[in-house]
């Protein structure tokens, strides 16, 4: 499965991420409305972008009473809008601090990786955030699956 990696080494802290995730997410270059962040770190003078890791625990799906998270073919957590009541219990279990709550829209949103083109990755000059193969751990496993299936074959009937 591919992930992204960020390497906050070659991070120069351009924002160029964030604009583009924020179009991507909106269609306006909004860098307040993007997924991704990149975070000063002034006593050393570099900078670390961070998002969603897409990570195997996924509190933020466990944690949905109706569940409106799922996980999407490229191997995303994401939010579904139509089912998502805006409860933020997923933005409290996430312990990276990496899903949001839009006032505007009453919903969470988080990185959805653009379906398998992360505008960041391809946006980052310096190659500090890479769309790249990885191995990893699953151990949702069944839970994940069933979930999705039932998603999957909501769409597929409607």
């Amino acid at each position: 499965m591919k992930v992204l990696r960020i390497t906050p080494d070659r991070c120069t802290g351009c924002m160029r991420c964030e604009l583009a995730c924020s179009y991507m997410q909106t269609g306006t270059f909004q860098p307040a409305k993007s997924v991704i962040r990149v975070s000063p770190f002034e006593a050393y003078a570099s900078y670390a972008p961070y998002t969603c890791p897409q990570c195997a625990e996924a509190w933020c799906l466990t944690a949905c009473p109706v569940e409106a998270i799922t996980v999407s073919p490229v191997g995303a957590k994401v939010v579904l809008d139509d089912v998502c009541v805006g409860c933020k219990l997923c933005t409290i279990a996430c312990p990276y601090g990496t899903i949001f709550y839009n006032a505007e829209t009453g919903k969470a949103f988080k990185c959805n990786l653009c379906d398998g083109q992360p505008a960041c990755a391809e946006a980052c000059p310096t190659q500090a955030i890479e769309y790249v193969e990885a191995e990893t751990h699953d151990w949702l496993g069944a839970f994940a699956a069933e979930r999705a299936a039932r998603h999957l074959t909501t769409l597929a009937s409607a």
